[in-house]
C-alpha cells in the first residue's frame, strides 16, 4: 500500500466514504506543497491552479502575505478579545477604503457562509423577515446561507430551513419587481453580480443597477454577495457593485480576501445597517473573527493588488484567457464558454462530460473546479500573477482535453 493509498483509507475512515470513493474513481493524488500559481503532489508532479473556488487570486503563499503573516505569528496570532486589537481596527478602515463609498462599516468573519448568516441576521433586525433569493443562487451551506441557495439536493435532508423565502429567475428585473410587490411584508434581497457556483451564469448588462434601483423603490434592503467575485476577481475593479455603481446595504467578501493564505471573510455595509450592532456590539460575534493573524493577511492582499496592479491585469488576463479556450477546435460536448475577468465556466451537455473534462486537464497539469450549483459547469478561476506560458499552457491543455470528450 503507498502512501497515497494509506491517506485513502483514512478519508473513508475518519472523514467520508464518498469523498474517499471519488478520489479512488478518479485517481487523486495527495497535495504536499503550493507557491505562486503552482501545486505539487506526493510524487512531485506540478500542476498550474486554475482552481481554488476562487480563493488564490494571489497565488499560492504570496511573499507579501507569508511576510506579514509569520511576523504577526511572532508578535500575537490571536487576541484576547477582552482587551482593544489595532490590527482589527485599521485593517476594517482599511477595507471599508476599498469598499464603495458609503459602505464604512465592517464586520468579520471566517467563512464566506458565516458572512451570509451575519448579514441575514442583520436584515432580519431591521425588520426584513422576507427573504428574495435567486434561483441558482450560492450562499453557503449553514443553515441560514443554505435557505437562500438554490440547491434541493444540499436543501432536502435539512428542512425545514428559513420561512418566507422567495425564489425567482436570475437576470429578471421584472420577476423581481413582482416579488416585491406581492406581499407587504418588507423584504431583503441577496444576488450574486454573476453565478459562480451557479455556473458561472453572467446577468444581462445593467442587472445589478436596475436590482439596486427596484430594493429603493420598496424599501428593500439588498445584500450583494461578492464572495467569489470581490476583491478583484472580475477584474478592472475592486467589486462587481463598482462596474455599475451600485451601492448596497451589505456587501459580502471573502474567499480571496485571505490572501490564499488565510480563511477570511466580510461584511462592509452602511451605518443603518449596523445599528443592531451598535446597539449591543455582542448580540452578534465569532470567537475567530478578526484575530491579528487574519487582519494581517487582509491588510498584505490590499496592498500587493494594489502594488502589483492585478486588477487591470486580471481584467487583461481573462480577455485572454476567454478568447483562447473559445478558439479551441468545436466539440459537439462543449455548450458554451463564458467568463468575465478570470471566472470563467466551460458548460458540457452532460454532467459524465463535465467530469470527463475535469479528469482530462488534470492529467495535462490543470486543475479546476467543479461548480456546486451545476453539474454541467466546469470553472476556471486561475490567479492573477500568470505570465504569458502559464496563459499558454491552460490554453493548449483546454484544447487536447477538449478533443478527448465524445
Amino acid at each position: 500500500m503507498t502512501a497515497r493509498d494509506d491517506i485513502v483509507k483514512l478519508y473513508g475512515e475518519h472523514l467520508s466514504q464518498a469523498a474517499a470513493r471519488l478520489a479512488t474513481h478518479v485517481g487523486l493524488p495527495v497535495e504536499t506543497r503550493s507557491e505562486g500559481a503552482r501545486v505539487w503532489d506526493d510524487v512531485g508532479r506540478e500542476y498550474l491552479d486554475c482552481g481554488g473556488y476562487g480563493v488564490f487570486f494571489l497565488g499560492h503563499r504570496h511573499p507579501a502575505v507569508v511576510a506579514a503573516l509569520h511576523a504577526q505569528l511572532d508578535r500575537n496570532p490571536l487576541a484576547t478579545r477582552t482587551l482593544l486589537s489595532a490590527e482589527l481596527a485599521t485593517t476594517a478602515s482599511r477595507l471599508a477604503g476599498i469598499a464603495p463609498p458609503g459602505l464604512d462599516r465592517v464586520y468579520f468573519g471566517s467563512s464566506g457562509a458565516e458572512a451570509v448568516e451575519t448579514a441575514l441576521k442583520l436584515a432580519r433586525a431591521a425588520g426584513r423577515r422576507r427573504i428574495i433569493s435567486m434561483r441558482g443562487g450560492f450562499h453557503g451551506k449553514t443553515l441560514g446561507a443554505l435557505s437562500v441557495t438554490d440547491r434541493p439536493i444540499f436543501q432536502q435532508p435539512f428542512r425545514p430551513l428559513l420561512p418566507d423565502v422567495t425564489v425567482i429567475p436570475y437576470g429578471d428585473v421584472p420577476a423581481l419587481a413582482e416579488a416585491l410587490t406581492a406581499d407587504s411584508a418588507r423584504a431583503c434581497v441577496i444576488v450574486e453580480p454573476v453565478q459562480g457556483e451557479g455556473g458561472v451564469r453572467i446577468p444581462p448588462p445593467g442587472y445589478l443597477a436596475a436590482v439596486a434601483e427596484e430594493c429603493r423603490r420598496h424599501d428593500a434592503f439588498l445584500i450583494v454577495d461578492e464572495i467569489q467575485t470581490g476583491t478583484g476577481r472580475l477584474g478592472g475593479t475592486w467589486w462587481a457593485c463598482d462596474r455599475e455603481g451600485v451601492v448596497p446595504d451589505l456587501l459580502l467578501a471573502g474567499k480571496s480576501l485571505g490572501g490564499g493564505c488565510m480563511p477570511v471573510s466580510a461584511v462592509i455595509g452602511a451605518p443603518d445597517a449596523f445599528r443592531p450592532l451598535d446597539r449591543n456590539a455582542r448580540i452578534h460575534s465569532s470567537t475567530f473573527a478578526g484575530s491579528p493573524l487574519a487582519m494581517a493577511a487582509v491588510m498584505a492582499t490590499i496592498d500587493a493588488i494594489e502594488t502589483e496592479r492585478l486588477l487591470p491585469r486580471a481584467e487583461e488576463l481573462g480577455r485572454t484567457l476567454l478568447a483562447g479556450l473559445r478558439a479551441a477546435p468545436a466539440s459537439p460536448a462543449i455548450r458554451d464558454i463564458r467568463g468575465v475577468g478570470l471566472l470563467i465556466g466551460v458548460e458540457l451537455t452532460t454532467p459524465a462530460q463535465a467530469n470527463a473534462l475535469v479528469t482530462a486537464l488534470l492529467v495535462r497539469g490543470i486543475l479546476t473546479s467543479s461548480t456546486l450549483g451545476a453539474d454541467l459547469v466546469v470553472r476556471f478561476s486561475p490567479p492573477a500573477i500568470l505570465d504569458d506560458a502559464d496563459t499558454t499552457r491552460i490554453i493548449t491543455a483546454f484544447r487536447e482535453s477538449a478533443a478527448t470528450l465524445a
